[in-house]
């Protein structure tokens, strides 16, 4: 929480700002008023004594006040309080009982108001009951004034600070709040995942086991179809399953908050086979994909294999089994990872499955991809280009200019 520079100054012990100001006081009144002083020792003496006291201001506030008052009444002594010792002696007396006002509670600063007006008494003592005015004045101006504007300044400065924890509590308040909404709204997105989808993926598996059961000794065709569908099924029921116990708990998940699904070093095995998955499916899919990427961290891993899960899923979805694709993935002298993704349009028949699905209606996947990339601090593209569709992300790395790794710059 910031601190204004008035509570730095009154609220902490400060000891070398304290010592400069009051010296440069000192210094100044002694030798601009008090140049012709018959007792010059004994000015810069009291003076002093009252620089030394003042600089316990910020850790013995009272004791400073008392002390203060104190010497003024030995200064009194050897002077008056318009001239000599005791007028410095006397200003640094009231600034003590006015620190001591904002500082410390009332019962504190009364004993040092008894003092301070003790002293003012005895000064004025052998004048009363004539000078009584003087001294009502004198009394009132260098201890009550100090004594009130101390005390509202300690009231402003207690309000303020308890606005400010109130604010601090509501701030806290507000953000388990938003937390328990939150941690609420991911349960029910898991209990909807685990009860809907993976239960329909879950009998599609169980299906597609029969099926193959069934189909046993068939079409060999058939049966690959089969196979990939059953390992595919699995893959997606366990990843689901992993989805819907970090969303009901996320202590499960890792620093990033997402389920792992690449295996440290393992990206380019993993682009690998998904490109291969496609071409089961009549996809021709050119792959070029850079080693290095096996240095990428496990998010931006992950958001490349995303990335390329769904844009083959678009190439397949809208230009059809017979499409030609080309992904290329590799990290680019500049540091960044970079992929591209095109395809030839493929032959678009509208009485395609692949055309069928892709008129049912589109889902969110551009939208997806782009909020992956951006996240991340990257650029995301994709659109039309000549007679098919071209996807292009650039994702920063962290690695060098020259696309080399951190720990290969280590000596």
């Amino acid at each position: 929480m910031p601190v204004s520079w008035s509570e730095r100054v009154i609220d902490r012990p400060n000891v070398v700002p304290r010592l400069v100001v009051l010296l440069a006081v000192a210094v100044g009144y002694l030798t601009l008023f008090q140049a012709g002083s018959r007792s010059p020792w004994l000015d810069w003496g009291f003076a002093l004594a009252a620089v030394a006291i003042g600089l316990l201001g910020g850790i013995l506030p009272l004791f400073t006040a008392v002390a203060q008052a104190a010497l003024l009444l030995v200064a009194d002594l050897f002077g008056t309080f318009e001239h000599g010792p005791a007028a410095f002696v006397k200003y640094l007396a009231v600034y003590a009982l006015f620190e001591l006002a904002v500082r410390r509670p009332w019962p504190s600063v009364a004993v040092d108001m008894i003092v301070l007006a003790a002293v003012y008494t005895r000064h004025t003592g052998t004048d009363l009951p004539g000078a009584l005015p003087s001294l009502l004045y004198r009394i009132a101006i260098t201890v009550a004034v100090p004594v009130l504007l101390g005390a509202y300044i300690r009231a402003t400065r207690t309000l303020a600070g308890q606005t400010r924890q109130r604010a601090e509590e509501e701030r806290r308040h507000h953000a388990a709040r938003i937390q328990a909404a939150t941690i609420a709204e991911r349960t029910a997105i898991a209990r909807e995942l685990h009860d809907l989808v993976a239960h329909h993926v879950s009998a599609m598996v169980l299906r597609v086991g029969v099926a193959r059961h069934v189909a046993a000794g068939g079409d060999p065709r058939v049966a690959e179809v089969l196979d990939d569908l059953h390992v595919s099924g699995t893959a997606a029921l366990a990843d689901l399953r992993r989805l819907v116990a970090v969303m009901r708990d996320p202590a499960q998940a890792p620093h990033d908050a997402e389920v792992p699904i690449v295996e440290p070093g393992g990206l380019p095995a993993a682009l690998a086979a998904v490109a291969e998955r496609y071409r089961t499916i009549g996809v021709t899919v050119e792959t070029s994909v850079d080693p290095e990427l096996v240095r990428l961290d496990q998010l931006r891993a992950r958001t490349v294999l995303r990335l390329v899960q769904e844009g083959l899923a678009n190439v397949a979805r809208h230009a059809g089994p017979s499409a030609h694709a080309r992904l290329s993935a590799h990290v680019a002298d500049s540091g960044e990872a970079r992929l591209r993704i095109v395809d030839d349009g493929g032959r678009r028949d509208s009485a395609s499955p692949a055309s069928t699905a892709a008129t049912a209606g589109e889902g969110f996947g551009l939208i997806g991809m782009r909020e992956r990339v951006e996240r991340l601090g990257g650029r995301f593209r994709a659109g039309p280009v000549d007679v098919g569709w071209e996807l292009t992300a650039e994702l920063p790395t962290g690695f060098p200019a020259d696309g080399t790794h951190p720990e290969d710059a280590r000596p």
